[in-house]
């Protein structure tokens, strides 16, 4: 008998469960979406097996219903969700970028939930971005509550593990906590850097100066406002304690820059390349990544449509194409970003075959 999945919500994310699940012949994945559109196009594109006329009918047949909905719709769901004819041992699931919230809602349910958030993403949305690779290699936290059994907990790591993503049991305090300091914090400071930038009204050129290094600096401060006020109100107790450390550490930067001894400084950027280098290179992090590979190319006509030929002579696809600091008469910088580590290693074979061109990983 075939294990019935239903994703609620199929975006980006609940697209590319759906797709990656599929790779077992013992599952079956129906979908549901609020837009009905998005359902019909998500059976018609195969990424779902089947589309129930209703959710009610859908979440009576799941084994296991997984909400692909963003944190505010995902606990207004659990909460309807009571008035549903579930299975007895059905286990409900979700994708939310933050947990302590959502397991509370949980504690309210008188069936199995078991949070749950994969850290992929793409610079696309929607169904039509839905990948069956999307997780691989990615973490996949789950924060199963403290009355959850053991083999539920097995059950749904041994229904994820197609996806080929790590999955990692934590706690929701501690997966809000971590992901406040590699994440979410993150984003303000990035949001914050591009507000001093937007204050240099009295000198407008700094803004075409901010197209190399800051700009990839601050890359993430183009994520969706609407999703970042949802992430920052749901966290907003470890972001703010993550933002007092903050002002901690800004208030010692400025006492030793007030002081101005070199050795101070010198330090402060010792500890931060040491902490920096040894972070790994490797894999996905909390933060939706590419894989970027730095090459040093001169700046002459048809130079990027020759390094992406060899690319695709290759069959190795890239995700986004920039270039940092092109003068006339001196090396740049082509930064071609890809979808996999794998990918990435691939195209630097292939570049350091066919050109005497330095490449490198930032």
């Amino acid at each position: 008998m075939k294990t019935e999945v239903l994703i609620i919500g199929l975006g980006l994310i609940g697209g590319s469960l759906a797709k990656a699940l599929q790779r077992n012949e013992n599952v079956h994945v129906s979908g549901y979406d609020a837009d009905a559109l998005t359902a019909r196009k998500a059976f018609k594109m195969g990424i779902i097996q089947s589309s129930p006329p209703s959710l009610e009918q859908a979440a009576a047949a799941a084994d296991v219903i997984v909400f692909a909905t963003p944190v505010g719709a995902t606990v207004k769901l659990m909460e309807r969700s009571k008035y549903w004819d579930l299975k007895e041992n059905v286990i409900l699931t979700d994708t939310g970028s933050t947990k302590v919230q959502i397991m509370e809602a949980a504690e309210k349910l008188a069936h199995t939930f078991i949070g749950g958030h994969p850290m992929a993403g793409s610079h696309k949305s929607g169904v039509e971005a839905a990948k069956e690779v999307l997780f691989e290699n990615a973490f996949y936290i789950l924060t199963p509550g403290k009355e959850t059994a053991e083999e539920d907990v097995e059950k749904l790591v041994g229904l994820l593990s197609v996806t080929k993503a790590k999955i990692k049991v934590l706690e929701a305090k501690e997966h809000d906590h971590m992901t406040a300091i590699v994440s979410h914090f993150p984003h303000l400071i990035a949001a914050a850097l591009v507000h001093q930038l937007d204050r240099e009204e009295q000198f407008p050129f700094a803004r075409q100066l901010a197209a190399g290094g800051f700009r990839d600096t601050t890359r993430i401060a183009s994520a969706n406002p609407d999703m970042w006020r949802d992430i920052t109100t749901q966290n907003n107790e470890m972001i703010v304690e993550q933002l007092d450390h903050w002002m901690d550490q800004m208030t010692h930067l400025r006492e030793i820059l007030q002081k101005n001894e070199p050795e101070p400084i010198h330090r402060f950027f010792a500890k931060a390349k040491e902490t920096r280098d040894e972070l790994p290179v490797a894999g996905h992090g909390a933060m939706y990544s590419v894989f970027d590979l730095y090459i040093d190319i001169p700046d002459v006509p048809g130079i990027i449509s020759e390094m992406t030929g060899y690319l695709a002579e290759a069959g190795i696809s890239i995700v986004n194409l920039r270039i940092l600091e092109t003068r006339e008469d001196v090396f740049g910088i082509l930064v071609l970003s890809f979808q996999t580590a794998e990918d990435r290693e691939s195209a630097q074979r292939v570049f350091s075959e066919r050109t005497a061109y330095d490449t490198y990983i930032s």
